[in-house]
């Protein structure tokens, strides 16, 4: 992502607060998308980062320097977010660009991931489209960014968004899955997860030995389709003799992370 205007807010303001809450609690289906994307062949995303809130003590201080700056290339690993910093600090020198930044996700203050809608363009017509009338990537998450934007009038508003070069849409609308109200089903499972069924059949019984390796997170299959919360691969997992007992490095089991990301549709099936 090309380095954007700053957009300064209040962090102590209530509004905000509640904003930073709502990233938080929403943040599994950010990494939802995040991880079908990197499965995608051809990617879906235009944009996909993370806020976090950076500081370092003031010598003419006694409050720290703090600043908000987003990172990308995100993995989440459950437990702890983690990608490398996008913005130049302001004020910070304890940090740089393309840092590697690791931090527990109730320390994040924001997500959002955007996608170009799909438009049809009617047949015998597609070369009186220009690029420059092609939609623009529609966001999904944002929410101090749609705080901020509810504070602007109508025209500081406008020089946000081209800023951007993004569709926010209604700051008092935020989606937080893609095409949510199109299809409201999508909140409770990804299609990819759905559509990709007999792929996953076909790759288990390939690839047996996936069921029990960890990867470098001390993760395996069953810990990371919950943590995305894909209810068709758990069902897989587990049809195919993948143990929801298994532990992670760290000691949890898949059910573990399914309660502490409130994935409900996939509590009662690894508690079974």
């Amino acid at each position: 992502m090309e380095q954007n205007p700053i957009f300064f807010a209040d962090g102590a303001d209530p509004k905000m607060i509640e904003a930073y809450k709502k990233a938080q609690e929403t943040f599994k289906y950010f990494w939802r998308e995040q991880s079908w994307e990197y499965r995608r062949i051809i990617p879906g995303l235009n944009v996909s980062c993370v806020k976090v809130a950076f500081s370092q003590e003031d010598p003419t201080s006694e409050n720290p320097i703090v600043e908000q700056m987003w990172i990308n290339e995100i993995d989440f690993d459950g437990d702890n977010v983690k990608g490398y910093l996008i913005n130049e600090p302001n004020e910070l020198t304890n940090i740089e660009v393309g840092d590697f930044v690791e931090v527990p996700l109730h320390e994040i203050s924001d997500w959002l991931f955007a996608i170009t809608p799909n438009v049809k363009k009617p047949k015998g017509l597609s070369k009186l489209f220009s690029s420059s009338e092609e939609p623009l990537p529609k966001v999904y998450g944002g929410f101090t960014i749609q705080k901020m934007r509810s504070d602007m009038s109508p025209a500081e508003r406008k020089d946000h968004d081209n800023a951007w070069q993004l569709d926010f849409g209604d700051y008092n609308d935020i989606e937080i899955v893609h095409e949510q109200k199109e299809k409201p089903e999508n909140f409770i499972e990804h299609p990819m997860s759905k559509n990709m069924k007999e792929k996953f059949v076909e790759f288990l019984q390939n690839y047996p030995d996936e069921l029990i390796n960890l990867d470098d997170n001390g993760l395996s299959l069953i810990h990371r389709e919950t943590i995305a919360g894909n209810l068709s691969s758990i069902e897989i997992i587990l049809s195919s003799g993948g143990d929801k007992n298994l532990k992670t490095t760290k000691g949890k089991t898949a059910l573990d992370f399914a309660k502490q990301l409130n994935w409900e549709h996939l509590i009662p099936v690894l508690e079974n």
